[in-house]
């Protein structure tokens, strides 16, 4: 099922203008977004697992296709999407891996960015439930803007911020390689 998940979404990014329906762990994945005023296309998507469960659904949304972090971070603006698919993820649980995310992407060194990481955390207080769906768009030397449902939260400036949020997905240490992978087309 991944690899026919995988070879779908290849076959998307290869010939543009064809239209697939993307099902990625039961969520439909959109082919195309338009964020900030900008059309995005699906760059790849999968999925997070622990213990054998899905947690959520993980997407990529860059301007052109790229298949490395560094031509993410490079490119203008970047969204990440995830859809949360089990009841087992909470507000505190959702706090802990983006807390451990952003350690690994900085190894260890959040003093920079600490204040930025603070009003993040904060989107994470409300109660988080199976169907919710987190947009996170990132833009280059201006920041991140976060969305829940929709509905945006806030604009969290700072570039060092930007690329460490990116990294929690993609970066060396990712929250799990074959989510990487998938967003990342590979």
């Amino acid at each position: 099922m991944k690899l026919l998940s995988t070879l779908t979404l290849a076959t998307a990014l290869i010939l543009p203008g064809i239209t697939l329906a993307k099902e990625v762990s039961g969520i439909q994945v959109a082919d195309t977004l338009t964020l900030e005023n900008q059309a995005l296309v699906l760059n790849g998507a999968g999925v997070r697992s622990k213990f054998f469960m899905d947690l959520y659904v993980g997407s990529l949304y860059l301007p052109n296709a790229a298949k490395s972090t560094a031509t993410v971070i490079e490119a203008p603006i970047a969204a990440i999407r995830l859809n949360i698919t089990s009841n087992m993820i909470t507000s505190d649980k959702m706090r802990a891996a983006i807390t451990e995310g952003f350690e690994y992407a900085t190894a260890d060194n959040t003093a920079d960015i600490q204040p930025q990481i603070d009003a993040f955390m904060a989107l994470f207080k409300d109660e988080i439930k199976q169907g919710d769906q987190f947009t996170f768009v990132t833009q280059k030397n201006t920041g991140v803007s976060a969305y829940k449902n929709d509905q945006k939260q806030a604009t969290i400036e700072g570039e060092m911020f930007r690329q460490a949020l990116l990294k929690i997905w993609l970066g060396d240490k990712p929250a799990q390689q074959s989510l990487k992978e998938a967003m990342l087309g590979q």
